[in-house]
């Protein structure tokens, strides 16, 4: 059926090859679209007579007194998979006009059959979006679920990886060409799925079979980085969770999450059993963080100069003269800054205890700061 939203989108379309008056009537002769807001609503006599007849109706000035709603010019029918699903009328001389109402039907015709394969394509994104969504959530697999993923076309059986892409130009998500370039990704496998997640977010479920092996994977995902930032010429980040089976994707879903927090900062691939530290620190919560920060830099946070030189410490290595240089200071300045750290938080860098410490506490500032 042929809707008022899109049939206004048609004559905004059409008015930008011709001046006439133009009107969009369904297939029971009322006006939904029209150059002349007064007519939209009523009914168009010589519409309902195009659609009943399939076939161009020209409507002569003789014709506006005998049918009604009517005005001199042309109707034509607009077809869309052998169907008829409603007409597009020029006022006018029909003489004048006529040249030009083929071209204008098969214009038509053009836009509503691209209308139609936007909003499969745009639905086929929500459908995969919200079915993962449920994935993530599932306890169990039902008989509906696993209808919903064969009608997607989705493995239940292959382990699965995944690999969360994110675009630091969410812009680019929202046009359709780079969404359709990006799912015909021509390295894609056939138990492969892409997904968008949200405005500015990609996700690749890599179907695993035995034969793929880690470095392959890794090596795969690679290149859809490479791919992603040639298309959109811009940064992007991926972080990539484990293989696993098919029930278990939540666990890669957050694994990719948390290898993608360190990703983000720096515009490259995190693979998620590269991660060491990094794993501890995500399961703090922002509390014990706050505090263990507090208990030991927490003394000497707002002087610049310590906290500069430990950054930078923590840099080369604990390398002392390394340091001294990098901050272009004195060796013994270096040495009276380290004495005044351990002065005011009790922690020496010489003891690897208290040096452990004194990391852990910089790189969670690092990490708050770069969250904020």
């Amino acid at each position: 059926m042929l809707l008022p939203d899109l049939a206004e989108k048609i004559i905004a379309e059409v008015r930008q090859f011709l001046q006439e008056d133009i009107i969009v009537a369904n297939t029971c002769g009322g006006i939904i679209a029209s150059t002349d807001a007064g007519r939209i609503g009523s009914f168009h006599e010589g519409a309902l007579i195009c659609i009943k007849n399939k076939e161009k109706l020209i409507i002569t000035r003789e014709d506006q007194s005998r049918l009604q709603g009517v005005k001199a010019g042309i109707n034509l029918p607009i077809f869309f998979k052998g169907e008829t699903v409603g007409v597009i009328g020029i006022t006018g001389n029909p003489d004048k006009i006529s040249p030009f109402a083929e071209i204008i039907r098969k214009l038509t015709e053009l836009f509503i059959s691209e209308s139609y394969f936007a909003e499969q394509f745009d639905w086929q994104a929500r459908a995969l979006e919200g079915f993962m969504f449920d994935w993530l959530q599932a306890k169990e697999w039902d008989p509906a679920f696993k209808e919903r993923a064969h009608l997607l076309k989705i493995n239940l059986a292959v382990d699965r990886q995944v690999s969360i892409a994110e675009f630091r130009q969410n812009s680019q998500l929202l046009h359709r060409d780079p969404w359709n370039r990006i799912l015909s990704w021509k390295e894609a496998g056939p138990h492969d799925i892409l997904i968008r997640w949200g405005n500015n977010r990609i996700v690749l479920l890599s179907g695993i079979s035995s034969a793929k092996k880690e470095n392959r994977l890794r090596e795969r995902v690679t290149r859809f980085h490479r791919f992603l930032e040639n298309l959109l010429a811009a940064e992007v980040s991926i972080g990539t969770g484990k293989p696993l089976p098919p029930f278990c994707l939540s666990d890669s879903f957050m694994q990719a999450e948390r290898a993608l927090k360190i990703a983000k900062d720096r515009d490259t691939i995190i693979f998620d059993q590269d991660l060491t530290i990094e794993m501890i620190f995500d399961d703090l919560s922002p509390e014990t963080k706050k505090d263990f920060i507090e208990r030991t830099i927490g003394t000497f946070m707002n002087e610049q100069d310590l906290m500069v030189t430990l950054q930078e410490l923590f840099r080369q290595n604990h390398s002392l003269k390394n340091t001294a240089e990098a901050l272009h200071i004195h060796i013994n300045t270096l040495h009276y800054r380290l004495k005044k750290i351990s002065d005011l938080s009790g922690l020496y860098t010489s003891n690897l205890n208290d040096l452990m410490k004194l990391y852990i506490a910089i790189k969670l500032l690092e990490e708050g700061t770069k969250n904020n």
